[in-house]
């Protein structure tokens, strides 16, 4: 595949196209839009305060902190309880696939911050996995699982009256200046680099809800947006991340993490320096085989239009390679395993 000269993108018809400079349509219309952006004003650590003064008080917790036990949810968590002093409940989801590693980190954060942990370890989810293998779905399987577990955040959020929920989501994970609007960490048919997924996500969703083996399943939500309607429903709490706001690179807050939180890099990762459950790995796999790249390409392409990424940085991040076909299979099996055993 031709990839673009600028980002990362690969150009993938009839969504994603090179010009004759080799540069793609999704980087030619950031430019456009900057254009009429230009005196648009950046978000500043000061409109993160306003959103958390006026959200502060309200009941037990001031907020919900999702916590994957990855550097950058793990940074959110820290700063929310040291740097502005909130009420802070940690919540963990676990669908049977998270890593030791990342628990051990998550662990070690709310022992050394002393704060409430709400661990949520489900087997809800095996079945919907095999299923996706079962039907040999082109859906990936990260985003039919982020689309779960907002839908669960927002059901906690709700339960415990916790106005807020944190994200540890990175600027190139938001796609709005407005605070207050959540990430598309699912795909979204609006988007031009995910029509092809959110197609195949909401087709394999409508397939599983009329499977007479999965019943469990009628009420599972068939797109991000749908999770937001039904959140708005039950007092949707305001989503935000404070790396949206705060300048701080990378480096600065992983050593800062490290140092007071004991937080430790895992053997495994993929992107490289990330943390991510087990199906990460296949889900990465099954995309770059059906669409020739992944929702990271997708971040990291957005963070190398802001400039807050080299192209170079995000190829060596994103490289595959060292993953063979027989670590794929290991999962695939284990998926089956869990499910029998579920």
């Amino acid at each position: 595949m031709s990839t673009c000269s600028r980002c990362v993108m690969p150009e993938v018809s009839p969504h994603i196209f090179l010009d004759p400079a080799g540069i793609c349509n999704l980087c030619r219309n950031h430019d456009e839009e900057a254009q009429k952006k230009e005196n648009e004003r950046k978000l500043l650590e000061t409109d993160l305060l306003n959103i958390l003064r006026k959200n502060k008080g309200k009941g037990k917790y001031d907020c919900l902190a999702m916590c994957s036990g990855g550097k950058d949810s793990t940074a959110s968590l820290y700063y929310m309880v040291t740097r502005y002093k909130l009420r802070t409940l940690a919540f963990t989801f676990d669908h049977g696939f998270e890593t030791n590693e990342a628990l051990d980190n998550i662990n070690r954060a709310v022992e050394k911050l002393g704060i409430d942990f709400l661990y949520f370890k489900t087997n809800y989810m095996k079945k919907f996995f095999s299923k996706m293998q079962e039907y040999q779905s082109k859906a990936v399987i990260c985003h039919p699982c982020s689309m779960w577990y907002m839908d669960l955040t927002y059901d906690m959020a709700a339960r415990f009256e916790i106005p807020l929920i944190v994200a540890g989501w990175t600027k190139g994970q938001s796609t709005t200046s407005t605070p207050n609007i959540m990430s598309k960490c699912a795909c979204s048919a609006k988007e031009l680099e995910f029509k092809n997924m959110a197609g195949h996500t909401q087709e394999f969703i409508q397939k599983l809800k009329k499977d007479p083996e999965t019943p469990q399943f009628k009420d599972f939500p068939e797109s991000m947006e749908e999770v937001l309607a039904r959140a708005k429903k039950k007092g949707q709490a305001t989503v935000i991340s404070p790396h949206w706001f705060l300048p701080y690179e990378e480096e600065v807050y992983v050593a800062e993490i490290q140092k007071e939180l004991g937080w430790e890099q895992p053997k495994l990762s993929y992107p490289a320096k990330s943390t991510n459950c087990e199906l990460n790995f296949l889900s990465v796999h099954n995309a770059l085989k059906h669409y020739g790249y992944t929702h990271y390409h997708v971040e990291f392409s957005k963070m190398i239009r802001k400039g807050l990424m080299t192209r170079e940085e995000a190829l060596k991040r994103l490289d595959f390679s060292q993953y063979k076909e027989e670590y794929m299979q290991e999962l695939r099996d284990r998926v089956d395993q869990k499910r029998k055993a579920g």
